[in-house]
């Protein structure tokens, strides 16, 4: 069963860019509303595509470097990654059915 997990500056290497597979980085703070409406429908895609797509999550107040290099600018920011590279992003909070078009799209591409 999937679960998403944190992940960080010293572990970003590792866990995002040296993974062969599709990653999927949700970058979120505390104090925001709508990472807070996210994250549930986040952890529901991580459990719904386990095997085939690993979820993370980034907190951007505790990793400013991370936030910064991808230049995020507004949150919920959900960044797809393959092989290192970014693939795709979606800035804001949107639906499940949105996120899993996203995802299927990536995946078959």
């Amino acid at each position: 069963m999937g679960t998403t997990v944190k992940v960080d500056s010293a572990s970003w290497e590792r866990e995002v860019l040296q993974d062969s597979g599709l990653v999927l980085v949700d970058f979120w703070a505390v104090w925001c509303g709508p990472c807070q409406m996210v994250a549930p429908i986040v952890e529901e895609l991580a459990q719904e595509y386990a095997g085939r797509l690993k979820v993370l999550k980034l907190n951007t107040d505790e990793n400013p470097d991370i936030a910064g290099r991808y230049r995020i600018m507004g949150i919920p920011t959900l960044m797809f990654f393959r092989k290192g590279q970014i693939a795709d992003q979606v800035v804001g909070a949107v639906g499940k059915s949105q996120l899993k078009s996203k995802i299927d799209q990536i995946l078959s591409s």
